[in-house]
């Protein structure tokens, strides 16, 4: 079992008889999808709303009940991966494309909690590009307000065609030379007309990071008050 299942099996052991519980995508989701399956097929009794439809189809294929989102008031324990997690928790996602639904479970959940293996631990955020959720109409114009801010905008591409969201949207990664505020970048670039979400998740979204190792040891860290 390597780091990130571990991670992942543990957090699915946090779900409780009763619960709504929020399911993230991802690989590392993955396998928290498929802990908490077998845990339903044993006789836990919950229901979950999807962040992607990928996630949506395995956790049917699982046992596990499904709900809409309209349907839902609030998640008790919503569950994901994250691309980087920085010393105070602020957290990069999006590597898969499902930050935007990510995020809005992320916020309507009561205790959100994220699964890494250490691999993930970075002194800053950034290490990687900033995926952005982009409306497809203006997208250059989209981008140079983001290249204006200093960063270098790439469209994602997918078999040569541009990454599509479940939203009908693009992505756009962006490299920044460096983040020093996380929460207020954030903010920055969803001012852009264009920007519908960010994979930036400010560490006050967060309960808790279960931290998976090599050894087969699981940290459980939680954000400074």
């Amino acid at each position: 079992m390597d780091a990130k299942q571990i991670a992942a099996e543990t957090a699915a052991l946090r779900v409780e008889d009763g619960m709504i519980v929020g399911l993230g995508s991802g690989s590392t989701a993955e396998h928290a999808i498929r802990k908490i399956g077998e845990r339903v097929r044993a006789g836990l009794r919950i229901q979950a709303v999807a962040s992607s439809r990928k996630s949506e189809a395995l956790a049917k294929a699982e046992g596990i009940t499904v709900l809409d989102p309209g349907d839902v008031v609030y998640v008790d324990l919503g569950i994901d991966g994250a691309d980087e997690v920085d010393p105070r928790l602020n957290l990069l996602k999006g590597g898969g494309g499902s930050l935007l639904r990510e995020k809005i479970l992320a916020y309507a959940s009561r205790a959100f909690i994220v699964m890494v293996d250490d691999t993930k631990l970075v002194a800053h955020l950034g290490i990687r590009a900033v995926p952005l959720e982009v409306t497809p109409f203006g997208l250059s114009f989209t981008a140079r307000h983001l290249a204006s801010m200093g960063g270098d905008p790439v469209l994602r591409l997918q078999d040569n065609q541009p990454f599509i969201t479940d939203n009908g949207n693009v992505i756009i990664d962006c490299k920044f030379p460096s983040i020093d505020d996380p929460a207020a970048l954030d903010v920055r670039l969803k001012m852009i007309p264009g920007v519908v979400e960010t994979g930036l998740f400010p560490h006050k979204l967060v309960t808790a990071v279960l931290v998976g190792s090599a050894d087969g040891r699981v940290n459980e860290r939680f954000p400074a008050l």
